[in-house]
């Protein structure tokens, strides 16, 4: 039986979300799914067991500078992989260290006394998430760590606050011209130096990343949840205010010490990104070579330069001020790195099981259904390249491989014109809709480890969320289709008129629903 570049090579993710929807364990949920991807590599192959064992742990497929290594020990041990590992330890370390000075404890008394609300505590977290849009990792570990004693004063569910990091890490960076994510799509783009420019105009038609924002709005003002997210927030027990959020509450620690680190980890980690990137090798540092840097930037270099810089940093800062001793200091490393302890593992498993779908050619066998219907659908194409792309990101639980396998054939069918610019935009929407929907992906993963939520009940309780928007998404993209002959602006004008009806519409009517059903 053929397994790669068939529809077999899609059947260890599937069954890796359906189990860990069932069983709500992701652990063991993840490991079935990969070592049925490699039970298919194996047999496809006729490598036997001990091809079977190779696939699982350790397996190269290619040859030079093509060969790509697949399994649990080199997924562990891939430079890119372990920059992000060790960027998540780094995060770790240094919430650890804002917890041990009384940071954390100071901002959430100052936010007590000024946020006064659970919806100033929601907006709070929103408009958070939407200033840090260098990088989704970045985005997911720093809201949380911030704002999670802020939401638990206020009475906001774990499961709410991973919905707003989550909502707030990949739709804002697929929006933001400057991060990681633009850096990664314009290195998709096979036009040199325009990638940017393209990813630019792309903007505007991003409709599910920016509808999801809207709509992030809309619920907190209209005060109402739906699906099982509505169940988590009933169930949550206001804290009693005598109640401290943070264990090692230092009676000298004040909101800078909490402040001063996140700064300092935010400049440092754009210094690092553009490093990476190549910004200081040149003679010019103008504007342009700036963003080209960006463009050329590797997000796991980068962000380990900047974090390491602000760990240090910090320690530094924390010692003047004396609200540290040496000693706990470098208590906080180990006590970090065990806080990341489920990201990681859970991270390591997702990325061993992307590699067994993409050695199984998962993304070749979606690429060749869309380059076969792209032929006589113009205009519905938008919508089809974006539930295509939702389809491939929810079961590879990957973005960029999305834009990797997708954005070419875009460029490839539409060499110019506003429906290429619609093409692309709707390709993003549908990779981070994916992404936000899947349960093995990265981002997703991180959302929860940041609110310190159940894994399966942040994808189950914003599983909703997400479908609604993406179903908005999906007729604003047949609309954008069927009116881009007026003129792109003309188009985008009526496809926002006609999205923004359609999705305060639907929220009107679930309201509606809801109220009648608690009544």
């Amino acid at each position: 039986m053929q397994f790669v570049g068939t529809f077999w090579s899609l059947v260890p993710a599937i069954v890796a979300i359906v189990l860990a929807l069932i069983t709500k364990e992701v652990f063991s949920s993840l490991f079935i799914g990969i070592v049925i991807g490699a039970g298919f590599f194996s047999m496809n192959y006729q490598t036997g067991f001990t091809g079977f064992l190779s696939q699982l742990f350790n397996n190269t497929v290619g040859e030079g500078d093509d060969a790509v290594s697949y399994g649990l020990v080199s997924s562990l041990s891939d430079s890119y992989n372990v920059g992000i590992l060790v960027f998540l330890v780094v995060l770790g370390i240094m919430v650890a260290l804002m917890n041990k000075s009384g940071g954390s404890a100071a901002f959430g008394n100052w936010a007590k006394k000024h946020i006064k609300t659970k919806i100033g505590a929601q907006v709070c977290t929103i408009v958070l998430g939407m200033l840090i849009f260098i990088d989704d990792y970045f985005n997911c570990l720093t809201v949380g760590s911030v704002m999670k004693p802020v939401t638990d004063k206020k009475g906001v569910s774990k499961e709410k606050l991973a919905y707003l990091i989550d909502a707030t890490a990949a739709p804002v960076c697929i929006i933001a011209p400057i991060s990681s994510w633009a850096a990664a799509v314009a290195g998709f783009v096979t036009e040199g130096e325009n990638g940017i420019l393209l990813f630019c105009k792309a903007i505007p038609f991003n409709f599910y990343a920016l509808f999801t924002l809207v709509m992030m709005f809309a619920m907190v003002f209209m005060k109402f949840e739906f699906g099982s997210m509505s169940k988590y927030e009933k169930a949550l027990e206001v804290m009693n205010d005598s109640a401290d959020v943070v264990a090692d509450e230092k009676s000298n620690g004040k909101v800078i010490d909490l402040i001063f680190p996140v700064i300092v980890l935010i400049i440092l980690s754009v210094i690092g990104m553009i490093y990476s990137g190549g910004f200081f090798d040149g003679e010019s540092e103008s504007y342009l070579n700036f963003i080209e840097a960006f463009s050329n930037s590797d997000a796991s270099v980068g962000l380990v330069l900047g974090s390491f810089g602000a760990l240090i940093i910090s320690i530094i800062y924390f010692l003047l001020r004396k609200v540290i001793s040496f000693k706990d200091a470098m208590a906080c490393v180990p006590d970090g790195f065990k806080a990341m302890v489920p990201a990681i593992l859970i991270l390591t498993l997702a990325w061993t099981l992307k590699g067994m779908t993409d050695s199984l050619g998962a993304k070749e066998y979606v690429a060749g259904i869309v380059s076969g219907s792209a032929s006589g659908l113009k205009m519905f194409l938008p919508a089809i390249i974006f539930v295509i792309a939702c389809f491939l990101a929810f079961a590879t639980g990957t973005s960029w491989g999305t834009f990797g396998i997708l954005i070419p054939i875009c460029i490839a069918a539409f060499p110019e014109g506003a429906i290429r610019i619609v093409s692309i935009s709707a390709c993003m929407a549908g990779a981070v809709c994916g992404d936000h929907c899947s349960p093995i992906s990265d981002t997703t993963i991180m959302a929860s480890a940041g609110a310190q939520c159940d894994h399966v009940k942040h994808v189950s309780s914003q599983l909703p969320y997400a479908i609604t928007v993406a179903a908005v998404s999906f007729v604003t993209y047949i609309v954008a289709g069927l009116t881009l002959n007026l003129g792109i602006f003309t188009s985008g004008i009526i496809s926002w008129l006609v999205g923004l009806g359609l999705l305060f519409g639907t929220l009107f009517i679930i309201k509606s629903i809801v109220s009648k059903k608690t009544k």
